[in-house]
């Protein structure tokens, strides 16, 4: 298996290298400490430019997560479709995208 996701389309489900499910797993625990950080930015009454900040950050990491999945699933997914002739997947693709910049 290559670094990038191979879809298992029939299922819905993805195969993904160690390393990046491992990388994708440490972005999300960061994510998740900083929502922490944040909750308690809120309870401590922090400064709201402050606590905007942390969460203009998190929305950030978040794209970056966003970003490695994407790709994978265009490098693997869409293009093991498109050469099945299944074009379907591409508003499928169009429909996520326009989902992941709203």
């Amino acid at each position: 298996m290559n670094e990038h996701d191979q879809c298992c389309s029939a299922e819905r489900s993805t195969m993904r290298s160690d390393k990046i499910k491992s990388n994708l797993v440490s972005r999300l625990n960061r994510v998740e400490g900083q929502i922490r950080g944040i909750r308690g930015m809120v309870e401590k009454d922090v400064y709201c430019d402050d606590i905007l900040n942390q969460i203009a950050a998190v929305q950030s990491a978040l794209n970056a997560v966003g970003k490695i999945l994407l790709e994978g699933h265009m490098r693997s997914c869409v293009m093991e479709r498109i050469q099945q002739g299944d074009e379907e997947v591409i508003d499928e693709l169009l429909k996520t995208m326009n989902k992941l910049m709203k």
